[in-house]
């Protein structure tokens, strides 16, 4: 009865989402709270147990209640200009901001609302600290309703992207991972390269840069593929640390890889005014060239070590491949037909390729229609669409309050001083600065959630050194993603050793290793912007993106293959100026 209720409840979170996208212009006040009615329950309430399911459901219900009193008034609310009236609604708004802490804690952990927390304090009290950190205060009632009542913060740009396009997206992704296109992914990525020496490692590449494009999760990537990966490479005599480095590498890269790169290219789209073709478009290059640089890793290990390929009867037969992938190949090129032969907005060709994709959900390998298996899928696919939504959800409700507070207190600028002020004015030390921030933030905060408060702060000031806007965001975005394979705190690392079976250290030291695209390639856009611009340049983007390659195969065979000291030094130097040294 209980699976029922929640499919139920998941299926007209996927409703609502889809809904908007056809139905028209609805208010902000209505789709953007509406938005935080289906994610309270999922993250309150879903598998909880004891005091914290009946704490849950007390919360949860404060906060629906919360919301929809919001939609019912939204037209009086409209006419307070943000300013709260009344014991009451400074009540409502107070208990709106706690129910989002908890349910970001819930989702997530301490850390992104320990930074929502402090950032809130700030709002409040930040009237007594002393010198330019200091501001002038605000009402409680202005500064709650500010965050609560308005089209901001709360109910701000954030939110206005996980509910009009994250949802969409992580519908499609849920729709396409409850049929067969995951097995998909993996049978084109071993007729590509199992063969190949490291061909178990490389098949690892290619099927987690095609999954993560849809997942936008480096830790769901690593679970999902890693689950037959790992295994693959484990019996053909891989070592572990080995093993487990390729598909943290793999899995990290799926969050800078267009059509879809997660969550972070849509907010990117709000926050830069740019089309999503465009950055779709901008991404495209580095993001091959992380993975090119994984792939050069790999064979240098697999000469290293002598790593065999996939056995015949490993590889899938060429029907299967055939079969399967059109699972995946189907929505994708609707999607794509949608937004570059049709023009229409990203989410709307997302719409229709959920459509194809819950059609093909009635067959599968076997290509017989069966109805059963269908309902089992679809049950499947809405259940993971409405706890995903929500858990994302969460976490951009949780940062919108971080982002609303900067807006009102100015402490956005404040810091964006502060990175002018230490770096000299110069671009390469604030870079430095900036990337530094990212990694310490996306330690503990999920990667979208990093990228948002960094760029807030950072951005400007990148800008203002001469940066192009899209240029800084995506530099803040591939930095964000440092700490999903860099120690101390290695998100998709820790699991990938934890289903191998290895030190996490060695894994991480082998997979910073390999990944060494993610330190280095945000740099080199930056000295060559030219590989970022496919669209306006094509031919020197291409000329940009193979002078970055060739460094990038110089730098991995320095650190990966065991010649003279000597060699490999002069590797590294003539890898490190071509990756740096501006066109």
């Amino acid at each position: 009865m209980a699976r029922v209720i929640w499919a139920s409840f998941a299926l007209a979170s996927v409703v609502f989402h889809l809904g908007l996208v056809f139905s028209g212009l609805v208010p902000n006040l209505v789709s953007r709270p509406m938005h935080l009615v289906f994610v309270l329950p999922w993250v309150l309430i879903w598998g909880r147990q004891g005091v914290s399911l009946w704490s849950g459901v007390v919360l949860t219900g404060l906060g629906v209640g919360a919301a929809l009193w919001i939609v019912v008034n939204r037209e009086m609310l409209g006419d307070q200009y943000g300013f709260l009236e009344g014991n009451f609604q400074v009540a409502l708004a107070a208990v709106l901001v706690l129910v989002v802490l908890e349910a970001a804690r819930r989702s997530i952990g301490w850390p992104l609302p320990l930074v929502a927390g402090v950032a809130l304090l700030y709002g409040l009290f930040g009237q007594h600290i002393p010198g330019r950190f200091g501001h002038s205060g605000t009402p409680l009632e202005s500064f709650l309703g500010t965050l609560t009542i308005s089209e901001g913060a709360l109910w701000g740009t954030l939110t206005a992207v996980s509910v009009n396009v994250v949802a969409v997206f992580v519908i499609f992704g849920a729709v396409l991972n409850a049929g067969e296109a995951g097995q998909g992914f993996m049978n084109v990525a071993s007729a590509a390269a199992g063969r190949l020496r490291g061909g178990a490692a490389k098949v690892s590449v290619l099927s987690s840069a095609l999954f993560g494009s849809i997942s936008g999760s480096a830790s769901a990537n690593v679970a999902s593929t890693g689950a037959i990966t790992l295994p693959a490479m484990d019996r053909l005599g891989y070592p572990k640390r080995i093993a487990g480095a390729v598909e943290a590498v793999a899995s990290s890269g799926g969050q800078i890889m267009p059509p879809l790169m997660g969550a972070g290219a849509f907010v990117m789209v709000e926050l830069t005014g740019m089309p999503y073709t465009g950055i779709m478009a901008a991404a495209t290059l580095p993001a091959l060239l992380y993975f090119w640089a994984v792939w050069i890793g790999i064979d240098g290990y697999a000469r290293r070590f002598d790593l065999r390929g996939l056995r015949a009867e490993d590889r899938p037969a060429r029907r299967d491949v055939v079969v399967t992938s059109a699972f995946f190949l189907v929505p994708f090129f609707i999607l794509l037909w949608g937004m570059f032969g049709l023009g229409v907005t990203p989410q709307y060709a997302a719409s229709l390729s959920v459509f194809a994709g819950i059609a093909l959900l009635l067959t599968g390998n076997d290509l017989k229609l069966d109805l059963k298996r269908f309902f089992d899928r679809a049950e499947t696919a809405v259940l993971t669409a409405g706890r995903q939504v929500a858990l994302i959800g969460s976490i951009i409700f949780c940062a919108s309050l971080v982002i609303g507070v900067l807006g009102v207190t100015g402490l956005g600028v404040k810091i964006t001083s502060l990175i002018l002020s230490a770096s000299g004015g110069m671009l390469w030390p604030s870079l430095l600065l900036t990337a530094f921030a990212c990694l310490i933030l996306g330690m503990e905060v999920p990667t979208t959630a990093a990228y948002v408060i960094c760029v807030s702060v950072a951005g400007p000031a990148l800008i203002e050194l001469g940066m192009d806007p899209l240029q800084a965001h995506l530099f803040v975005f591939w930095y964000a993603l440092l700490s999903t394979i860099t120690p101390p705190v290695c998100g998709a690392v820790f699991i990938a050793a934890g289903m191998i079976g290895e030190n996490w250290l060695r894994v991480a030291l082998t997979a910073m290793t390999l990944g060494v695209g993610l330190y280095l390639i945000p740099l080199g856009m930056v000295a060559a912007p030219q590989v970022t611009q496919m669209i306006e340049t094509p031919v020197m983007a291409i000329v940009a993106a193979l002078k970055i390659g060739a460094g990038l195969a110089a730098i991995s065979f320095a650190l990966v293959r065991r010649k003279s000291l000597a060699l490999r030094g002069a590797a590294m130097a003539a890898g490190a100026v071509l990756v740096l040294w501006p066109l």
